[in-house]
């Protein structure tokens, strides 16, 4: 019989033994490799038929799963200790299927302003930073938010100005769509009141002309080409901190949406000394001059599944907070504007004819109908001009989509990769933008999922927390995480926690070609798993947004303890 039985409080004594930094663990090829026996668990994962299945044993060995179901797995096991779970609660490792690894390591580098309650309380938190780090040439931050704040309105450079007049300043809003820069950084941007909004971009301005100090979209680079950009040191360190808070959310695999050539390469290497913290698929960022090479390489995999790269990221248009999200009609608020596309349609045509061509997907950023439309529209077009159905092609966001393209998502097999957070963020503007009519196609999960779309869900943090299980809540509630509104926004749109998990693991996996090695537990898969505090599927869903992580594991190694 079996020679001993180690507790769950046992697993946690020995792997506070191995703390490197806060609760991330460092892990040896031999724990990788050695085989574990996994007892007493409530485990839920999916099927290759995507069903919910149970199980309370699991074996691994090599990083792999060798055997899973229920305890008559166990006989054949006799050499090896148990692990006893004591009935705890495990799940596939989540998948972000949109995130953004490098800029959430900035992010957490630099000044946050999620919680700013106004643009004077932003700017005040702006001058404590500065007198508090002397050295920095430029102040970077993320994270205001207009629409939160009293008046709504955009702020302008003057309020900067008055705290903080010596040292460009650069703060991108919440959604990565548009930046606030103080005079100071304007100058050095050389912008002035006869600088022409760029295509694409919008340079706000005051009644007389003069640039208020926030610009739209590719407005935004006329300020960030003159930034000094982060050297190697500082990216690699962005990478690690942004690795380390993921798998201690529970998050063991992220879809990077927008790799720059230079990571493209950092990541490559990583992966192939084993030293990626968290599993990475890049979507290389069409944008980057490199491009036409990496392409020309062709899709990137490698034997441990740390890091792959088969996506191109192109957008069409920009955000609905900031109104560059490109709309068939006007805005409701503002009649005279329908947004902004970013990218042309030969553009759109040129890279989905290459990437195609080279055997890779294209991932596009669509928020607007018309930008949705755009991108369907071009999809199709490359289908009978290249080929490439088989390429799972997605559009990132698919956020406000009219009803009858809704339906083209399944018939041109696009996946509508979503961020349920956005719904519940949005809530509180989204109406004003568009109007009740254009809501119906909005944030339209349940449509999406009932026509036989698969959701491959994320967060895209750090626009959003990364947190999965505020996605997760937010996805069967429609609520913010003060339960509100009561009944749910556009509740009628609301998904199961069955199909919100499937959409961050299983389905969130089959977006990216990996189905057969991540996204669930299942025999030849890869043991990525997370152990949680609570049975989630009879956990009431107000409180689904509290689920607390207590363990990561990658490739059958833990890789984070909640201390």
């Amino acid at each position: 019989m079996v020679n001993q039985i180690l507790s769950i409080t046992r697993i946690k004594k020995l792997a506070l033994t191995l703390f490197i930094l806060g609760s991330v663990i460092s892990c040896t090829n031999h724990d990788a490799v050695q085989l574990k026996v996994f007892t007493n668990i409530n485990g839920y994962s999916f099927n290759n038929l995507r069903e919910l299945n149970k199980f309370s044993s699991m074996v691994v060995e090599g990083g792999k799963i060798v055997a899973i179901g229920n305890d008559t797995i166990l006989d054949k096991f006799t050499k090896s200790d148990l692990i006893d779970l004591e009935g705890q609660t495990m799940l596939p490792g989540i998948t972000d299927a949109h995130g953004h690894v490098s800029s959430l390591g900035y992010t957490l580098m630099q000044i946050d302003l999620r919680d700013s309650e106004s643009a004077h309380q932003a700017a005040k938190k702006i001058a404590r930073y500065t007198n508090q780090r002397p050295f920095l040439k430029w102040i970077r931050g993320r994270g205001w938010n207009q629409v939160l704040w009293p008046d709504k309105k955009f702020p302008n450079s003057k309020i900067l100005d008055e705290l903080v007049p010596n040292k460009p300043i650069w703060l991108e809003r919440i959604d990565g769509h548009a930046g606030w820069a103080n005079t100071k950084a304007l100058e050095l941007a050389g912008i002035t009141t006869d600088t022409l909004s760029p295509p694409g971009g919008e340079i706000l301005r005051d009644s007389s002309g003069k640039p208020t100090g926030v610009l739209i979209d590719n407005a935004m680079e006329l300020v960030t080409k003159v930034i000094p950009p982060y050297d190697e040191k500082e990216l690699m360190q962005a990478i690690e901190i942004a690795s380390k808070h993921l798998i201690g959310l529970g998050i063991t695999s992220v879809h990077d949406a927008g790799v720059s050539a230079r990571e493209h390469r950092i990541y490559r290497a990583l992966a192939g000394k084993k030293e990626l913290l968290v599993r990475l698929y890049g979507m290389i960022s069409s944008t980057d001059p490199e491009l036409p090479t990496i392409l020309s390489e062709g899709p990137v995999t490698d034997e441990n599944d740390l890091y792959s790269a088969r996506s191109v990221k192109v957008y069409t248009d920009g955000a609905l907070g900031s109104r560059g999200a490109a709309l068939l009609q006007p805005y409701s608020d503002r009649p005279d504007h329908t947004g902004l596309l970013l990218t042309s349609k030969q553009t759109l045509r040129d890279i989905l004819e290459d990437a195609v061509l080279s055997g890779f997907q294209v991932a596009i950023h669509a928020i607007g109908d018309k930008g949705n439309q755009l991108a369907l529209d071009e999809i199709e077009w490359s289908y009978s001009s290249v080929g490439g159905k088989e390429l799972r092609h997605r559009v990132e966001h698919a956020q406000v989509v009219d009803l009858e393209d809704i339906a083209r998502f399944k018939l041109l097999n696009v996946i509508p990769s979503m961020q349920p957070t956005h719904a519940t963020s949005d809530m509180n503007m989204a109406e004003d933008r568009i109007g009740a009519e254009r809501l119906k196609g909005a944030y339209a999960w349940r449509t999406f999922i009932d026509q036989g779309s698969r959701l491959a869900s994320g967060s895209d943090f750090p626009i959003e927390l990364a947190n999965p299980f505020y996605g997760i809540h937010a996805a069967v509630t429609r609520q913010n995480r003060q339960n509100l509104p009561i009944k749910g926004w556009i509740s009628e749109q609301s998904i199961s926690i069955t199909e919100a998990i499937r959409s961050f693991t299983i389905d969130a996996a089959w977006a990216a070609h990996q189905e057969t090695t991540l996204g669930s537990l299942e025999v030849g898969k890869w043991a990525d798993f997370i152990i949680i505090d609570r049975d989630i599927f009879n956990e009431p869903q107000e409180s689904i947004w509290k689920t607390e992580v207590l363990q990561t594991w990658i490739a059958g190694a833990i890789v984070y303890q909640k201390s």
